[in-house]
């Protein structure tokens, strides 16, 4: 199976020093933000998902919502052949760069379109990721129909990975991510984001047709460099969109940057403890 990384329309869904205001929503500049700052938070999920699946050569692996493609690098770097699929279409140029730093090699398909064009006929999936934090998109009900496409695509029994918030007490960022709903719910009704409830994973398994086979709990703190970091990576994830409609972007900046203060160290770094959790499901 070659390497393929796809467009698909989804739900909305090491530290730098940084010295430039956060970028704009669909920048070309946010995306960096996400790559070099954000992305790297979940590492720890990732690397927990794949040890307990024993992901490497042999491995047939499709990331749902792959963003800038580190899940896939990090398991490409283990043997595994990787596709990945994402609505936004920088961060998939980003991961393309990653994935084919020497350019688009011949074994390497790159295509436009849906989901089902991740697959590229040689022999079905056996393992899914949707590493996305379940309370991180805008529909459930378009998150259960990609996972049905996906396991479609799928052997059975093959492992779907499905990743989400811990317990708030235990995810420090969850306070701080209370600034975008503030800010973003006078305007309208807000449904960016919320924290995983405790049976989220299973019921979006139950949703899509997969039996759980067990989950687990990682720590995945969040630290940056500076405050300025800890500003541009979180803007990046796309949880403070709607704020930025409805407020100036000065504001949300002030905001965020306040209710970071209390995790600021002496030496500057922001550091929040998190702890994220995962549900292995599979096909049937």
């Amino acid at each position: 199976m070659s390497p393929t990384l796809v467009r698909h329309q989804l739900p909305n869904s090491g530290p730098m020093h940084c010295d430039r205001p956060p970028a704009p929503p669909g920048s070309r500049a946010r995306t960096r933000d996400w790559a070099e700052i954000q992305e790297r938070m979940l590492v720890p999920l990732y690397e927990a998902a794949y040890d307990r699946l024993g992901v490497g050569p042999g491995t047939r692996l499709l990331g749902l919502g792959c963003g800038s493609g580190l899940a896939l690098l990090l398991a490409a770097a283990r043997g595994a052949q990787v596709s990945g699929v994402d609505a936004d279409e920088s961060r998939l140029e980003l991961a393309r760069e990653r994935l084919t730093p020497d350019g688009m090699p011949e074994h390497t398909r790159v295509v436009s379109g849906g989901l089902e064009a991740a697959a590229s006929g040689e022999a079905a999936f056996n393992v899914v990721t949707a590493f996305h934090p379940v309370g991180c998109v805008s529909s459930v009900e378009g998150l259960t129909a990609s996972l049905a496409t996906a396991v479609g695509l799928a052997e059975r029994g093959s492992a779907v990975v499905l990743g989400g918030w811990g317990p708030v007490e235990r995810c420090a960022t969850a306070g701080v991510l209370q600034v975008a709903r503030r800010l973003a719910e006078p305007s309208r009704g807000f449904a960016g984001w919320r924290l995983s409830d405790r049976d989220d994973l299973e019921e979006l398994a139950a949703r899509a047709g997969l039996r759980p086979d067990g989950s687990g709990r990682v720590s995945c703190p969040f630290g940056y460099a500076d405050m300025a970091s800890a500003v541009r990576g979180l803007l990046s994830t796309g949880l403070f969109d709607a704020a930025l409609e409805a407020a100036e972007q000065r504001q949300v900046e002030k905001e965020l940057a306040e209710a970071l203060h209390p995790y600021q160290q002496a030496d500057g770094t922001v550091w929040m403890a998190n702890v994220f959790r995962y549900l292995i499901a599979r096909t049937r």
